[in-house]
């Protein structure tokens, strides 16, 4: 593939959907090339489909297993149609949340374990990975107040009905990510204002760019 996939991710309430939003008109001026920005659940048709229905929030009902393999079905669904043809044609593809997101919810959060949600992703994107990840790091409470106060503003969806607990499971889960993929994970203090979050991003990436 001669195409770079970069992934954003963290726990809710870190702030991506923003950072994402505005990253990607000054990486497209900086590189002078138009940028693929797409998310996971959803990116495609199908996936939108599959991303409706995981994060339903009357689903309650939802078994943790079921809830893993719905997001290994949409994200393999995503790959097919947008990514992977993105990436074939060289293009930059620029994606909220992947892989590392089922392995901190799913693996560590619903106590599922990372070697079986790794293993169904493997299945899923065929060892497919991006190149770099931005991981945003805000702290459980944060994130929490942060979605509270911007209800009216974001979809309400099943996960955020989860307990501060769940919350710190996640960002726990993240973490160890960190620390076993030091070249491909770079944390970013997601604590900050979204100003700073976004400019240590942009630097970051930038500098990512300068490298190839």
């Amino acid at each position: 593939m001669k195409g770079i996939f970069i992934t954003i991710e963290g726990p809710d309430g870190s702030g991506k959907t923003s950072v994402i939003k505005s990253l990607l008109p000054r990486l497209e001026k900086e590189l002078a090339q138009k940028i693929v920005a797409t998310r996971e659940p959803g990116g495609s048709a199908i996936a939108e489909k599959i991303r409706e229905l995981i994060l339903d929030p009357d689903h309650v009902e939802m078994d943790v297993r079921t809830e893993a393999l719905l997001y290994a079905a949409a994200r393999r669904q995503h790959l097919v149609e947008k990514i992977i043809p993105a990436l074939n044609e060289g293009k930059i593809v620029l994606c909220d949340r992947f892989v590392d997101s089922s392995l901190a919810y799913q693996g560590v959060a619903r106590g599922i374990g990372i070697e079986p949600i790794a293993s169904i992703n493997q299945f899923a994107t065929k060892g497919l990975s991006p190149q770099i990840t931005l991981y945003l790091d805000v702290e459980a409470h944060i994130g929490l107040k942060r979605i509270n106060k911007n209800r009216n503003n974001r979809q309400f969806d099943r996960l955020d009905q989860e307990d501060l607990a769940f919350h710190q499971m996640v960002q726990s889960g993240y973490l160890d990510l960190v620390k076993q993929n030091p070249t491909r994970i770079i944390s970013v203090n997601a604590n900050q204002e979204l100003e700073q979050v976004i400019s240590d991003c942009y630097k970051i990436l930038l500098e990512y760019f300068r490298q190839l």
